[in-house]
């Protein structure tokens, strides 16, 4: 009996076992995200167990498993997807973006935060915005784009220097320039601020960078936020972060584009017959000659300027500005590769820029090479390397304060041939003509520099990890200058000079991270660490002369070595720093950081400072009286507090005693360089930060408005010295500055519908500073034009007041501005300019910027474009004095100068032209222009092709677009261009312009192409 029990508890053992077995089944199937891509590394598991499966690189997957269970599928950025198996072998899914996983994501300095949660004020471009405007120079995508943030190239040269100010001025003589760091990585100004070595324009030192590799920009506007890079961040941090490979299909996408660019704009000059006419009545005129003397020396003069020709018939008459400018051509191609499973991440880029200039004789050529990877080793262990090369060649000119530079031909008389008969520059002409230099010279730098970082990730716990990183920035950069015999003003057989510069810095951060969520409602996160940062620099440069022959153009070629220079330069910093972030049920955010810098740069009893910020925030919207609003859909107070450094206060030995080597009678010897300072330390700003962030109608509109208000403390000044100390100044920390400023920014997803859709971004802030204290009991500091006064705003306009011409006899007149015994001042005019005394005539700064971007999308049809607005900065135009004076010497003259006094009784801005008298040539506000203007900054308009048109030749995407940089410009400017400045004496001579060359215009045509 039990034998046969057994045997039938045997069988149905069996039987069961057969029916499980004949239940599980093999299921594959492919998944896509909502537009039909593949996307591989999709989890596969089967609901209640842990069995499952990944989808490969086309998506496809196959699970075994039994009629009726659960398939759930969940991927990144994606919603969770539950499927039950039926009859069917095949479960095909298309998954769906998840809204709530795919939120901001701010770059915040050593890690990452929700824009919901933060607490600063960050504005934050995307790869999106950054691509819209084609250029050699991508700080030129910012224009417009962040509230607060202003972007002034230097003028219209390939390799022009970018001044980027973030919340206005906040040094008086320290450096301008916020901080660079990429992918984590502090950046500095290789060059020390100059840019070059050869020719005084500072250049763009992130020039090296290509647009195709950057995957974001994070602005840090506010202290809370800059803190965490204490002494460096009081001039904003721009954190920039480079692409890498995203979970899905891999992807290969090559963009290709043709620019054609001409000046924004080209002041008009005389033409030959009316330089004749008014030169001639200036000689007349002239109080030093009688009138028939005055116009046989004129045409004594033309007959020079016109050579052989005859001026008279008006054989020559030649637009200088013309043979200054050229039509100019900008090709850029890029392409790069990426992609990522669960483990591995990647992305390769490489891209080529070949720009020639709309100035003669400038152009650039550009190619980069990135390499991001990273690896997920173990569990908890992650190691990964960015890698970037770029190799840059620049065809330069001189600065705009020198004769060589096209710029200044404006000055030429159009009554001069540019070119003789045999097709030779022309020699005799009033000033150097610049095509001397442009036969029988050359002046190029190539700029070489390598950005390198490795890192790893250790993870202790879910909740805590530990970053290492290392990283190398290398910059190199030779320039070779040579003049041969017939170059301009060489009196020598041939001159050359070779510069090599190299700078490196070593950056070793290592930090811990630790973040949870305590009872699904306390959500802390803490960072802290240490960093050491090491600068070299080495500059080398050699002159020689007297070439046999301009075939051989080095600096070996000389028979004779004149001039020689090298420099060895050295500095570090060794910094502690913290955070701390909390919120409560996602609505209550706190945040605190402090960071402990030391620098070599500063005095010795100095070294160390702590700079603290903290900050809170609430979102009300997640409270209860909020919570079921239909038209309120987010609302978040914050406030911040902090206080910043600027560690760029004159290279790198600003607080020590130096001496420099000398020769006496043919003897060496040592003599003092710079007086030491052991008190000598950083610039130091406290700021604070109050804003509110809003939605309405689900995001619809959405926004932010803040005020900020910043004191800047321990100004650093050249100090003059008396002259028995042995030396002209000292390096102090004396004086500081109050800025101030709104800024409001507003969303709008204007459309929204199935075949068409319409959003907005307007940004508008305005920025004031004003100095409270100076030294030597606030003692005026005058430097040219420009006047630093207690009361005043940093580097006012100070010149003597232009008050028009007297219409009874055509001077020029002066107020003279003196105090009367009242203290009033005295409004009486004069016709001496010596007599008038200079007043605070304007602001360099403007004290409005706005921005206005629009997207439109329809069908397949993108068009974008981007207003761009400033008022309330003025600029002087320094080269005035010799432009637009009423033919008071020999340089051709604007257009409105033939708009002169000739009569009694005219009324005119113009005086009479007298030539050689002065009349209305002194500087003065006749010289200054209100700087007001509307930009078109970009606009593009795109097609993108139907899938099902492109889908044969393998492609996933095939868009053509046309982009324009600065076609419009809306202005009452009345030089060049209200964006152009001088390239001399950088921020010493702020809102100046001298013969500098308007931005490029420029229209560019495109495609892009992704497998």
């Amino acid at each position: 009996m039990k034998a046969k029990l057994k045997g039938i508890l045997t069988l149905l053992l069996v039987l069961i076992a057969q029916l499980a077995t004949a239940q599980e089944k093999s299921i594959s199937g492919k998944v896509t995200d909502q537009s039909g891509i593949p996307l591989p590394g999709v989890n596969v598991v089967i609901k209640g167990t842990s069995n499952g499966t990944q989808t490969d690189f086309d998506g496809n997957y196959t699970i075994n498993t039994n009629m009726g269970g659960v398939l759930v599928f969940s991927y990144l950025g994606q919603k969770t997807t539950e499927k039950t198996v039926g009859t069917s072998n095949t479960i095909n899914v298309q998954m769906e973006e998840d809204a709530s996983q795919l939120e901001e994501v701010i770059v915040v300095g050593y890690g990452t935060q929700s824009k919901r949660t933060l607490t600063d004020n960050i504005s934050k471009l995307t790869s999106d915005d950054i691509s819209e405007v084609p250029n050699p120079n991508f700080q030129n995508a910012l224009v417009a784009k962040a509230a607060g943030v202003q972007v002034t190239q230097t003028n219209g040269k390939v390799e022009g220097g970018i001044n980027i100010r973030v919340r206005g001025a906040a040094s008086v003589s320290g450096g301008t320039q916020p901080l660079y760091v990429l992918d984590g990585i502090p950046l500095i100004d290789p060059t020390g601020g100059r840019g070059e070595i050869g020719t005084g324009a500072p250049t763009n030192p992130l020039l090296t960078l290509s647009a195709n590799e950057i995957e974001s920009i994070d602005i840090l506007k506010d202290a809370s936020s800059a803190a965490i890079y204490g002494a460096r961040g009081a001039n904003g941090v721009v954190l920039i972060t480079t692409k890498r490979g995203k979970q899905g299909k891999a992807k290969f996408s090559l963009n290709l584009s043709q620019g054609f660019s001409e000046p924004t704009n080209k002041r008009e000059w005389l033409n030959a017959a009316e330089y004749v006419e008014l030169f001639t009545e200036a000689g007349r005129n002239s109080p030093f000659f009688t009138p028939d003397e005055g116009q046989e020396y004129v045409e004594g003069e033309f007959d020079f300027f016109a050579g052989n020709t005859d001026w008279r018939t008006g054989e020559v008459d030649t637009n200088w500005s013309d043979v200054a400018f050229q039509n100019g051509y900008q090709t850029d191609a890029d392409f790069s590769m990426s992609g990522a499973d669960a483990k591995t991440s990647y992305f390769f880029s490489g891209a080529y820029n070949n720009t020639t200039g709309i100035i003669k004789d400038n152009a650039l050529e550009r190619v980069n090479a990135r390499l991001n990877v990273s690896h997920q080793l173990t569990e908890k262990f992650k190691a990964g390397m960015n890698m970037s090369f770029s190799r840059t060649e620049i065809d330069r000119i001189a600065n705009d304060n020198a004769f060589a530079t096209p710029l200044q031909a404006i000055a030429q008389s159009p009554l001069s041939p540019a070119r003789l008969d045999d097709g030779s520059a022309n020699p005799s002409t009033l000033y150097g003509n610049f095509l001397l230099d442009a036969d029988n010279a050359f002046f190029k730098t190539i700029i070489r520099r390598t950005i390198g970082k490795v890192y790893g990730e250790y993870k202790f716990l879910p909740s805590l990890s530990f970053n290492s990183d290392f990283s190398y920035d290398l910059f190199s950069q030779t320039e070779d200058n040579f003049r041969g015999q017939n170059a301009l003003f060489q009196s020598t057989n041939g001159q050359a000079f070779a510069s090599d510069l190299g700078s490196e810095s070593y950056t070793f951060s290592n930090y811990a991270t630790f973040d949870k969520l305590f009872a699904e409602r306390h959500n802390i996160n803490v960072v802290a660490g240490t960093e050491f940062i090491k600068y070299n620099r080495r500059i080398t440069s050699v002159t020689s002369q007297q070439f046999p022959s301009d075939d051989l153009s080095t600096v070996s070629g000389g028979a004779e070595v004149t001039a020689g220079t090298g420099v060895d330069l050295q500095s570090s910093f060794v910094s502690y720093f913290a955070r701390a972030t909390y919120d409560l049920d996602g609505k209550y955010l706190l945040k605190a950081s402090i960071r402990r810098d030391g620098s070599s740069r500063f005095g010795s009893n100095v070294r160390f400072g702590t700079f603290p910020a903290v900050s809170a925030g609430w979102i009300l919207s997640e409270e209860n009286f909020f919570k079921n609003s239909e038209t309120l859909s987010f609302l978040k107070l914050r406030g911040s507090w902090g206080k910043l450094g600027n560690a760029d206060i004159g290279g790198d030995y600003p607080s020590l005693f130096l001496f420099s080597g000398v020769s006496y009678n043919q003897r060496p010897g040592l003599a003092p360089a710079q007086p030491g300072n052991s008190f000598l330390t950083w610039e130091q700003s406290a700021q604070t930060d109050i804003g509110v962030e809003f939605g309405f109608f689900n995001g619809r509109i959405s926004g932010e408005l803040d005020y900020y208000k910043k004191d800047t403390e321990d100004l650093l000044f050249s100090v003059p010295l008396v002259p028995s100390s042995g030396a002209a100044s000292i390096n102090s920390n004396i004086g500081t500055l109050q800025g101030q400023g709104v800024e409001f920014v507003l969303n709008t997803r204007n459309i929204e519908t199935e075949d068409f859709t319409w959003t907005s971004n307007f940004n508008i802030s305005n920025n004031t500073n004003e100095l409270k204290s100076l030294p030597n009991d606030n003692a005026d500091i005058v430097t040219g034009r420009n006047i630093n006064r207690v009361g005043e705003s940093v580097a006012s306009f100070y010149l003597r007041e232009y008050a028009g011409v007297d219409p009874a006899n055509g001077d020029a007149l002066y107020y003279l501005n003196t105090e009367n015994p009242d203290g009033s001042l005295n409004r009486n005019t004069t016709t001496d300019s010596d007599e008038a005394q200079r007043i605070v005539a304007g602001n360099p700064f403007p004290e409005l910027i706005a921005g206005f971007t629009n997207t439109l999308l329809f069908n397949n049809f993108d068009f974008t474009f981007t207003f761009q607005g400033e008022w309330g900065a003025s600029i002087y135009n320094g080269g005035g004095i010799y432009q637009s004076v009423n033919a008071d010497y020999f340089d051709n003259q604007s257009v409105d100068q033939l708009n002169r006094w000739q009569q009694p009784g005219d009324i005119t801005n113009i005086p009479q032209a007298r030539l050689f008298a002065g009349n209305g040539s002194a500087h003065s506000t006749r010289f200054l222009a209100d700087a007001d203007f509307i930009r078109l900054r970009n606009i593009s308009l795109g097609y993108t092709l139907p899938n099902a048109a492109i889908e044969k030749m393998g492609l996933s995407k095939l868009r053509v677009y046309v982009t324009a940089i600065n076609l419009l410009t809306i202005t009452n400017y009345p030089f060049e261009d209200p964006e152009a400045r001088s390239d001399v004496n950088g921020q010493n001579t702020p809102g100046e312009t001298f013969y500098s060359s308007p931005p490029a215009k420029t229209i560019t045509l495109g495609v892009n192409i992704n497998f």
